[in-house]
């Protein structure tokens, strides 16, 4: 099991960036695969982006591709998310989760620890 805290939610105007990092406690941050999800008010969670044990695999929902990249730094127990081109539809509690077994999955099921989240509000 690892905890899991989020940061770098903000307000943003539309077309500006901002990055979220995710900092994992415990010595075992390597052997988990990491994702992002996203839940706006009054809808349900959705999947973000993915990244393998190394990094050198990724995966985006379509809505973010080309926009959002995912990378971890495993020296310092923490995955990044660089939102650029940020949209007034991108606003949302964000989450990232951790998975034992599953790489690259889109399905929260697949997750086994959640951060707490962190507000990304983006305004037109």
């Amino acid at each position: 099991q690892v905890q899991l805290v989020e940061s770098g939610g903000g307000l943003v105007q539309a077309g500006g960036s901002l990055r979220l990092s995710c900092t994992a406690s415990g010595r075992t941050f390597s052997r988990y695969y990491m994702g992002w999800f996203r839940q706006a008010p009054g809808k349900e969670r959705d999947f973000v982006a993915a990244i393998s044990w190394s990094g050198g695999s990724t995966l985006y929902a379509d809505s973010v591709k080309g926009r959002f990249t995912i990378s971890r730094d495993n020296a310092k127990n923490t995955v990044y998310l660089q939102m650029n081109s940020l949209k007034p539809e991108d606003t949302a509690v964000y989450y990232c989760a951790a998975s034992r077994f599953f790489s690259g999955s889109a399905n929260e099921n697949q997750y086994d620890d959640w951060g707490q989240g962190t507000q990304v509000t983006v305004s037109s």
